[in-house]
């Protein structure tokens, strides 16, 4: 992602008694017709204030769930407008179908909240008409919804054809931390890629060969690249079909000039279950009838000092199986050591990925980062090198 070559509130000018189109993310968690996590209500919050203070009539485009194209009412907006309501601190409306007559009659300030836009079958076929359409109603486009940003749909892409576009703060805020993150970073840098497989993060670790100085791999997918570096690895998780391609990427890695760093001591257990006995070997001691579940302590304390080498901290995905402890030893105490070196002011850290929030939330040091992204798809994507619709739009 090149600079951060996009427009923000601070170019949108007088906005007073205007619609302005603001794509947010209310696709929030319920459990009964309740909200069980408000995390993304709270993020809408600078931009939705901040227009609605200036004057401006704010209509909040979203989506929720995957109703394919047609009103189901199980995926309504409806139940989100009150909690919203009472995290902004002042009246949400609601509207079925925006409507001119209606849109002109709402007071200046007024904040209302748009039936879910997946509803309609061109939202996400990002159909040309829909887009004109919806774009009527508005005077500005605002995308304050980067967990959104990979998809090419109506309101995330098709209406910045239609109108002035601008970035919201929580996108502007997003965009900024992943220039400095990867665009533009401060060297050296370090990537900290762990999850369950490597297949599913493999255009991740491909792009992040060539654009880090270290890359810290953990999780089930560090099995894989031992595998392939002859290491027996038991009943752990492995793929074992993808030995070769691991073998590419360290070779990649190596004409890169970026280190890789896999555990070299390990804790083992003959069941994934929580607390079972547990062993701490090398990983070459590893025997027939045990997985490895975590990275060793001696592994982890070579891999903080890594981490106290460097300027940057691009971080996705769990070093160990942290849900289960013990296993969580080696995430905590390598976020905890980033998390300190934030906080001294000689790191910048930029996490994301749903497991990765979870994961720092756990050990306590989510507030600690320099920024932690809860986009899910559109953080790897991102991590990945692929232009995301969304932001592009931004950039025309």
């Amino acid at each position: 992602m090149a600079g951060n070559n996009f427009k923000t509130l601070d170019d949108i000018g007088d906005v007073t008694g205007k619609p302005g189109l603001v794509r947010v993310d209310l696709n929030v968690p319920m459990a009964d017709g309740k909200v069980t996590d408000d995390t993304r209500l709270k993020a809408v919050v600078p931009t939705v204030t901040e227009l609605a203070d200036r004057g401006a009539k704010v209509l909040l485009l979203a989506h929720f769930g995957r109703p394919k194209g047609k009103a189901d009412m199980q995926y309504s907006l409806e139940p989100v407008v009150a909690p919203l309501a009472k995290i902004l601190g002042r009246d949400v409306g609601f509207m079925q179908m925006p409507d001119r007559d209606t849109i002109d009659a709402l007071p200046n300030g007024s904040v209302v909240v748009v039936e879910n836009s997946r509803f309609a079958p061109g939202e996400e076929k990002n159909d040309p008409g829909m887009a004109k359409a919806i774009a009527s109603f508005g005077t500005f486009y605002v995308n304050d919804a980067f967990s959104a940003a990979h998809r090419a749909h109506v309101t995330t892409a098709g209406l910045a054809d239609h109108l002035p576009a601008y970035a919201g703060r929580s996108m502007e805020r997003e965009l900024s931390a992943l220039n400095k993150a990867l665009g533009d970073p401060e060297h050296p840098v370090v990537a900290v890629v762990g999850g369950a497989k490597v297949s599913s993060k493999l255009d991740v670790l491909r792009q992040m060969v060539e654009k880090v100085d270290h890359l810290i791999i953990g999780g089930g997918m560090a099995n894989t690249f031992l595998a392939a570096r002859g290491v027996d690895v038991g009943k752990s998780l492995c793929e074992h079909d993808l030995t070769d391609t691991a073998i590419e990427i360290l070779d990649a890695a190596d004409r890169a000039d970026c280190t890789v760093h896999l555990p070299y001591d390990v804790v083992v257990a003959k069941e994934f279950a929580p607390n079972p006995p547990t062993r701490t070997v090398n990983v070459h001691e590893v025997a027939e009838d045990e997985m490895i579940l975590d990275v060793g302590p001696a592994a982890v304390e070579a891999l903080s000092d890594v981490l106290k080498t460097c300027k940057t901290l691009v971080w996705n995905g769990p070093m160990g199986a942290f849900e289960t402890p013990p296993f969580d030893m080696a995430t905590v105490a390598l976020a905890k050591t980033a998390a300190a070196l934030t906080k001294e002011g000689s790191l910048l850290s930029v996490a994301g990925g749903g497991d990765t929030v979870a994961a720092l939330n756990h050990a306590g040091v989510a507030d600690d980062f320099s920024f932690v992204s809860t986009a899910g798809g559109a953080f790897l994507e991102w991590m990945e090198g692929k232009e995301l619709p969304g932001v592009k739009a931004l950039q025309k």
